[in-house]
């Protein structure tokens, strides 16, 4: 009985005495060694999803995520080197975006040789389509024909509060398109925080949808509940580029009332007649805010009719032309009434927010001044086409020298060719389907702020 009484108590003694021991070992681990579960310790712990991601982590793991997709990438041009560079790239999760999108965005030319790269990182919020914007981009003088996005895999997706229907665009007002472009518009930011360093991106696009021209403006604080005036600018006129009927034209006729213009004989003599009326209805096609004017040209330029929006007056003036019986025998300067159009196009009466074109109409060669008459003419006209003025060229019957036609003419899909004259009214709306297009232009104003973060628990 002694021995084995004796026996429990040392047992009791190494009992207590290991307990004591483990506590103590178990107090310097929690003490000094062991290290609760967080979301940047490098593992899949405590309650996440995955490493450091999912669960009460500030993070989103990407295995629950839909990668951003690219729904197209564009230069637009702003001077002669330089182009704004925009894709927009759509983000489909609802509430997670990313405060670090890295993106490389390369312009190719014509052949598929790269001529620059520009690398950069973006913010991208959730649930909608944002611009990524890179300004300047300098090309060295090469003309880019493609531009291609690539973005870099996402390592942290997070989860945001706010998104882009925190603002709301109250209206937007494009003017001086052909001098100073400049679009005005009004944002509130409905939200109960203010933002910082938004970033808003206006885009235009045709009425198919095509991007047209890009800018870009910051707004360093976007108080909450407040509206606020943004403007959006270009260095260069933008009227050529925006070919909706909603921008206004300006549109010089230069007509050819030389001797030949009655060869067809007849009363009243063909094809002047013809080649007035045809005119006259494409005066009539023409806006409430459009401006015409009215060029001829026998053996000199004539200024018959200024730019005016009254094209009844024009009109009228148009359809009581006739052939000047001096020049019967005279000649063509084609050149003076390009000169005499470009002028009129650059002076006061120009609208500032209309595009410059510039039609001329001729039934044959230019053959005065002497010795070098069509020189003479391209000469003017590339300060025409310097000017940005848009130059149309309509050659009336076969005693033509088509290929003066294609180099006074901007472009080669710019040059018409009439055998005869049934064919001009043709013609004359061919050029009016060209000179703009229906439908209105779209204009996107997208603001990008990053945002207010869900807080981690963990």
């Amino acid at each position: 009985m002694y021995r084995s009484w004796a026996f429990w108590r040392r047992v009791q003694y190494a009992t207590g005495t290991a307990l004591f021991a483990l506590c103590v070992g178990i107090g310097v681990y929690v003490l000094f060694i062991h290290q609760a579960p967080t979301c940047f310790d490098g593992l899949k712990n405590g309650m996440e999803r995955g490493v450091d991601c999912g669960g009460s982590c500030r993070l989103v793991c990407s295995a629950d995520v839909e990668a951003p997709v690219v729904r197209w990438s564009r230069s637009f041009k702003i001077s002669n080197g330089a182009y704004n560079t925009v894709a927009y790239i759509e983000n489909h999760n609802r509430t997670v975006g990313t405060k670090k999108l890295a993106y490389t965005f390369r312009l190719v030319d014509d052949k598929g040789d790269t001529i620059v790269e520009k690398a950069g990182t973006t913010f991208l919020p959730p649930d909608g389509v944002y611009p990524i914007f890179e300004g300047h981009v300098l090309t060295d003088a090469r003309i880019p024909t493609q531009t291609f996005i690539t973005l870099a895999p996402i390592a942290e997706w997070e989860v945001f509060s706010s998104n882009r229907d925190q603002f709301t665009v109250n209206s937007r007002t494009l003017v001086g398109v052909d001098s100073r472009p400049r679009l005005d518009a009004s944002l509130t930011n409905t939200a109960l925080t203010d933002a910082h360093d938004v970033e808003i991106v206006a885009t235009i696009f045709n009425s198919a949808g095509t991007a047209l021209t890009a800018s870009r403006t910051i707004v360093p604080l976007f108080e909450n509940r407040m509206e606020k005036k943004v403007t959006f600018t270009w260095p260069e006129p933008i009227a050529k580029t925006l070919r909706s009927c909603e921008v206004p034209t300006d549109v010089v006729l230069a007509i050819d009332l030389s001797g030949s213009m009655d060869n067809d004989g007849g009363t009243p003599p063909e094809p002047v007649s013809s080649a007035l009326r045809s005119a006259a209805s494409f005066i009539g096609r023409l806006g409430a805010q459009d401006q015409v004017s009215v060029v001829t040209f026998a053996s000199k330029g004539l200024m018959a009719h200024s730019l005016t929006k009254d094209k009844a007056a024009v009109t009228a003036l148009v359809q009581g032309l006739s052939i000047d019986p001096k020049e019967e025998r005279g000649g063509t300067d084609t050149g003076d009434a390009i000169a005499l159009g470009a002028a009129e196009l650059q002076s006061d009466h120009h609208n500032k927010d209309a595009r410059k074109i510039l039609i001329v109409f001729t039934d044959g060669k230019a053959n005065l001044p002497d010795p070098d008459a069509e020189g003479y003419a391209l000469a003017a006209v590339k300060k025409a086409k310097d000017a940005d003025i848009t130059v149309f060229t309509i050659g009336l019957g076969t005693d033509l020298n088509q290929a003066f036609l294609s180099a006074v003419a901007s472009s080669p899909g710019n040059r018409y060719l009439a055998p005869n004259k049934n064919q001009l009214d043709t013609v004359y709306r061919s050029i009016s389907t060209a000179i703009c297009e229906e439908g209105p232009a779209v204009i996107d104003i997208i603001p990008k702020v990053i945002g207010s973060l869900n807080t981690t628990t963990q």
